[in-house]
């Protein structure tokens, strides 16, 4: 496994053995997975992330999470309005961005997004899940936001 770090604007792979994950909540990425897993179960890979998204939405609120759909977070770069909002997928329970994606093979660049998600958002984590995979469990990789992590 692979921890994406940024230094001086350049992304770089880092071993994660290097680090420990101090952002807790095991159990609740854990439910979030699992529901990702009920849903991917129904109908396998190869449709559209839109519909794998909505059946998740489904799966987590039955569970019992909050789930945010319309968070908008607006952006000011160097004090200037872009008059652009940024729209993560999905935020349960106020703690965990989920970012759904349906691709053949997930790239570094998507767990790079993911980390600029949690910076924007705040949030400590991040789950990224593709569903366009045999198992749902081996396309969904846990992000830590990289103040979370340190040096073992």
């Amino acid at each position: 496994m692979i921890l994406l770090d940024y230094l001086n604007g350049d992304v770089l792979a880092i071993p994660c053995l290097m680090f420990r994950d101090v952002a807790g909540h095991e159990d609740l990425t854990e439910s979030i997975i699992g529901c990702g897993i009920r849903a991917h179960e129904t109908w396998g890979p190869g449709l559209l992330e839109s519909i794998y998204e909505a059946c998740l939405v489904v799966e987590l609120q039955e569970a019992g999470h909050r789930v945010d759909t319309n968070r908008r977070l607006h952006l000011v770069y160097k004090g200037h309005d872009l008059k652009v909002d940024f729209c993560p997928d999905l935020i349960v329970d106020d703690i965990v961005v989920v970012e759904v994606k349906a691709l053949e093979k997930l790239a570094a660049v998507h767990t790079a997004q993911l980390i600029t998600y949690l910076k924007l958002t705040g949030l400590p984590l991040g789950l990224l899940m593709n569903f366009n995979v045999p198992r749902l469990k081996e396309g969904t990789h846990r992000v830590v936001r990289p103040d979370l992590l340190v040096r073992s």
